[in-house]
């Protein structure tokens, strides 16, 4: 017999009955209510039969843990129509992902958007029909034997590489898989689902291995949170920054250059611009020093950093004069060498040095998008070295500059997570245990002063040292990795870097990596879709269109054109013979802030016609007064 703790009640139950048994004598509302349970924390099915005693709880739909079974269950409802549809197809995996699910499948052809429609109208058939989950179990032989026989050749390789003796199993209606599961009793409760595209993935991720077809999908326990993701959805493809990287002439990505290689256009490299004049300004008002480092440095260099042991796959390696060089994968080997040029004394630390440095890393084709995942991007790095007794003041620094750096570009919502090693693995980490508890204590005490919520994760520090990794909310509410705060006890060690303290003795330095917009690309990316490319007028490319009503207006035109761009203004004059409505109607498709009317009128009072994106109509003004107008939101950074 088994002893179970239930709500604080205490339950005898034989071995080997399930928990949905248990459940539906004992607690038959709660049965009703649940999707799953959770058995001493793990989470578990009804269908999983009880070999051990414990606490179990409910787990409704309405929880993160209800929810991914509610999605890993129509992963496998959306298997058994491809069945019916592909009766070919070769199944590969379906997890539940953050958003929803998806499947990946080999089938004879390309899989089209009405196929998608066809699986959909048939999983709700099959959900209707209310079939039970069933969970099977089979020795391992046994069940490569079984998915061998039917072709199966993903689950077979799946299975070869367990260790478990046994392999559990879930079948419903005509479909049965192989599954740790958990899933829902029944498929009548998937009812709030929907299919919502196809792309290619290579399997396990390996570009070297088969392309399958992997087809997306959510659901959610209401119709109601259904609507609203798929309202989201829409809202986020208008706001994908590589559709408007096209349509806005931001930037470009061609292929006969390479993949994931990012061609800035006019547009683009004047917001990217004015993100860097502010960066460097503000760095240098904290105390930074900026420098600039090569692009390439001999494979030694990385040898000694410990770069080649850990991120070879992620490097491009070149040959030139009979010797192996490497294009920088990252800024952190450069800086301390700038930092070990000359003797640094206790008074000169701490040291900030600041770059924005571009640097190359190999990503597979698959996973490359848009912005957000390239080969070539530029860090924006810094990396300060002090004293112990500095370091808490300086990550607090550093905090507090993310946080104004990121308010000013428009985000509000933070969101931290605070990486520490492993206690019971401390000899996966380099650094001895003093160092560990004064590099922890110091970033946790910072996060609790800010107030800014967070998750303490064990085991999620890097090898060289604990971080802080702050995620930004956008418009839409979706969170995106954005600013880091590393400690390193690693190349410190590796450079033997040093200060001399005020006992005429060498000591170790601490070393702390921080990056604030993380690349600028990915920011890049972010802004876009954050701001669905209508930025506040500091930020815009082309912050004023002037518009001409007739050519007697053009030298007017040109003469405000010369004095905007003396005063800083970004500035475009659309001189073309077409009508008023028409410059209107694409200065507003290209999301310009301001659009100034010149006619007979405003060329003879020296002033301008004003339509803000903001406001609309805001009638003639004169000239002078406008520019003051401009020039006070450019400088508020507004």
């Amino acid at each position: 017999m088994m002893t179970l703790d239930i709500a604080g009640q205490r339950l005898e139950a034989e071995e080997g009955a399930t928990l949905g048994e248990v459940f539906k004598r004992s607690y038959p509302q709660g049965f009703k209510e649940g999707v799953a349970a959770r058995l001493n924390g793990r989470v578990v099915d009804f269908h999983t039969p009880l070999r051990e005693s414990g606490t179990l709880e409910f787990v409704t739909v309405d929880t993160p843990d209800g929810l991914a079974v509610l999605r890993h269950s129509t992963a496998h409802l959306m298997a058994s129509a491809v069945m019916k549809i592909f009766p070919e197809a070769k199944f590969a995996i379906g997890p539940a992902i953050d958003d929803g699910f998806y499947y990946d499948f080999e089938v004879s052809r390309p899989i089209s958007v009405e196929d998608l429609a066809a699986v959909e109208k048939l999983m709700r058939e099959i959900a209707k029909e209310d079939h039970r989950f069933v969970r099977g179990e089979l020795e391992r032989n046994e069940a490569i034997a079984h998915f061998k026989e039917l072709g199966e050749k993903f689950k077979v390789e799946i299975i070869e590489d367990l260790p478990d003796p046994t392999v559990s199993t879930y079948t419903h209606s005509f479909f049965t898989d192989l599954c740790r599961g958990p899933h829902v009793p029944k498929t009548k409760m998937l009812k709030h689902f929907k299919l919502t595209s196809v792309a290619g993935a290579y399997w396990r991720g390996d570009s070297s291995r088969q392309m399958l077809q992997r087809i997306y999908g959510t659901a959610f326990p209401t119709k109601e949170q259904l609507a609203e993701h798929l309202e989201r959805i829409e809202q986020a493809k208008l706001r994908d920054h590589r559709r408007l990287g096209q349509s806005l002439d931001l930037f470009s990505i061609h292929e006969e250059a390479g993949g994931g290689l990012i061609f800035w256009h006019p547009n683009g490299t004047a917001i990217r611009r004015t993100v860097e004049d502010f960066w460097k300004e503000e760095h240098l008002r904290r105390g930074y020093t900026m420098v600039m480092t090569p692009h390439i440095a001999q494979v030694d260099l990385w040898k000694r950093s410990g770069h080649t042991d850990h991120y070879a796959d992620k490097m491009y390696f070149i040959k030139a004069d009979e010797k192996d060089y490497v294009l920088k994968p990252m800024n952190c080997p450069f800086h301390v060498l700038i930092y070990k040029r000359r003797k640094q004394s206790y008074r000169d630390l701490p040291v900030r040095i600041g770059e924005l440095g571009t640097v190359y890393r190999f990503e597979k084709s698959g996973t490359l998008h848009g912005l957000a995942r390239v080969r070539g991007f530029t860090q924006d790095d810094a990396h300060i070295f002090c004293t112990p007794d500095q370091v808490e003041g300086e990550i607090r620094g550093v905090l507090d500059f993310v946080r104004y750096m990121l308010d000013t570009f428009g985000f509000k919502k933070f969101n931290i997570d605070l990486s520490v090693r492993d206690p019971n693995k401390k000899e996966d980490y380099l650094g001895s245990d003093e160092e560990w508890a004064l590099a922890e204590g110091a970033l946790e005490r910072v996060v609790q002063e800010s107030g800014l919520p967070y998750v303490r994760a064990e085991g999620e520090a890097v090898f060289y040292g604990p971080k802080i990794d702050v995620k930004i909310a956008d418009a839409l509410g979706r969170e995106w990795q954005c600013s880091t705060i590393q400690f390193d006890f690693n190349l410190p060690r590796r450079f033997d870097v040093n200060y001399v303290g005020s006992d005429g003795q060498d000591h170790p330095v601490f070393m702390v990596h921080r990056a604030l917009l993380g690349s600028m690309e990915r920011f890049f990316a972010t802004l876009i879709e954050h701001y669905g490319g209508d930025f506040p007028v500091w930020l815009a490319p082309v912050q004023v269109q002037l518009i001409t009503i007739t050519d007697d207006q053009v030298a007017y035109a040109r003469e405000i054109k010369e004095l905007f761009l003396e005063k800083g203004i970004r500035v475009e004059a659309d001189l073309r013979e077409e009508k008023m409505g028409a410059k209107i109607r694409d200065a507003e498709l290209l999301k310009i802030p301001y659009m100034l009317v010149l006619g007979r009128k405003e060329m003879e009072a020296r002033a301008v016609a004003v339509r803000s994106r903001k406001a609309g109509d805001e009638g003639a003004m004169p000239l002078d007064q406008f520019a003051q107008k401009i020039l006070a939101e450019i400088a508020a950074r507004q």
